[in-house]
């Protein structure tokens, strides 16, 4: 243990990344049918067991008076919070794993999610081709980010930017599927189609069941990213619509299962069918596991600073941006402006006039005095700000970063 990290700014985001990282890599096991990647899932469970149990000693003995212990009550609610996400994504690799199965038409519609899983091969003179993955920026580039490579025998998941590029390596992406025509090019892969069904004449029960399980793995993956976004801003009204799409979940999973156990009376063979109830099972604990944490949020705890300071150390980085009269982004949609492939930021929600509009669609037009709330790169921060009207700068006082209006920034 002693040859580990003890310091809890340093645990927590990398416990937070590793979870995210096997959510991602779970997700894309059942959609590649992959049973070597679903392996990693369980490799990397092991690693964020280790973490989760270093952070657990550190707040115990970090705790030496009754408002020490109500401190770390909070960071041992989100470790707990963020062990339920990776036993979530291991029971989603265990349907490769235990060939549990799951209906073909479930991977055709889950390469219409929002947020998809990609896998491309480099060859030899490509772009990527013995090149430094750092310079490419793919978060911001194509709105994807390298989640694993496969490399002959061996799988990187600890993904650097100054992890060298190889031909034959395998990447592993995730992100946004309008990103994958690009992404593809820079790889010199052919291109690529994703897997289509043809359309049955009526509307079954498994249709029905496939449709609302992709839509609980939109809403869970949601809700996690707005609970993030709940505790680094403190803000309730953000928590209150974690609250909401959790229970949402818990009623689609009751009329999925309904659906399923219809299809199995006429199934042949019922058995792919168990993939959808293990899938909506674990789609439901995201949202419990994210509720878990908005729960510090909803009843006023006293949340430890720790956490904000860690959480911002993360991967991926939690944004409130307001939206300047007269900027780039005003008047425009989300489809037209494209901020999930350039800055590679998607807006989790938009608070309007006090209330929010969560999981916008492309249609969605900003206006002036929106906030957005979004995740994505650190390095696309600052470009994010300035469409929205806003400069960056840093606060010698706070060592914090405030915004300026476009322009007034060198006065």
């Amino acid at each position: 243990m002693e040859e580990r990290p003890r310091n809890l700014r340093t645990m927590i985001p990398e416990a937070k990344d590793s979870c995210e990282l096997m959510i991602d890599l779970a997700y894309a096991s059942v959609y590649f049918n992959d049973p070597q990647m679903a392996d990693e899932v369980g490799e990397l469970e092991g690693r964020l067991n280790d973490l989760i149990h270093d952070m657990r000693t550190v707040c115990v003995l970090a705790a030496r008076s009754p408002r020490d212990a109500d401190a770390m009550a909070s960071v041992l609610q989100v470790v707990s919070a963020i062990e339920r996400m990776g036993n979530a994504a291991v029971d989603i690799s265990r349907i490769v794993t235990h060939r549990v199965g799951i209906p073909r038409e479930l991977v055709a519609d889950l390469s219409r999610a929002e947020e998809v899983s990609h896998r491309v091969p480099l060859r030899e003179g490509s772009h990527f081709a013995h090149r430094v993955l750092s310079d490419f920026e793919l978060p911001v580039a194509v709105g994807m980010r390298v989640v694993a490579i496969h490399r002959e025998r061996d799988w990187i998941t600890d993904v650097g930017g100054d992890e060298v590029l190889l031909p034959r390596d395998v990447l592993f992406l995730h992100g946004s599927p309008a990103g994958i025509p690009r992404l593809r090019q820079l790889a010199g892969a052919p291109s690529w189609e994703p897997p289509e069904l043809e359309e049955a004449p009526t509307t079954t029960d498994l249709d029905r069941a496939i449709d609302v399980l992709v839509e609980m793995k939109n809403l869970s993956t949601t809700c996690v990213g707005l609970a993030w976004s709940a505790l680094v801003l403190r803000d309730l009204g953000l928590a209150a619509e974690v609250s909401h799409l959790e229970d949402r979940l818990d009623e689609m999973k009751e009329r999925l299962e309904t659906w399923v156990l219809r299809s199995a009376a006429g199934a042949a063979d019922p058995s792919p069918l168990r993939g959808l109830l293990h899938l909506s099972q674990a789609a439901e604990d995201l949202g419990d596991a994210a509720q878990q944490m908005v729960w510090l949020i909803e009843k006023q705890e006293e949340v430890h600073p720790v956490l904000s300071l860690a959480l911002g150390d993360a991967d991926e980085v939690l944004v409130r941006l307001p939206v300047g009269d007269g900027s780039r982004v005003e008047h425009r949609s989300l489809a037209q402006l494209h901020l999930d492939i350039d800055p590679g930021f998607h807006v989790l929600a938009i608070r309007r006039g006090g209330r929010y509009v969560y999981r916008p669609g492309g249609a969605e037009v900003l206006r002036a005095g929106d906030e957005l709330i979004a995740s994505g790169p650190g390095e696309g921060e600052r470009t994010l700000a300035e469409l929205c009207g806003w400069v960056l700068v840093d606060d010698d006082e706070t060592g914090e970063d405030r915004l300026v209006p476009v322009g007034r920034s060198e006065r």
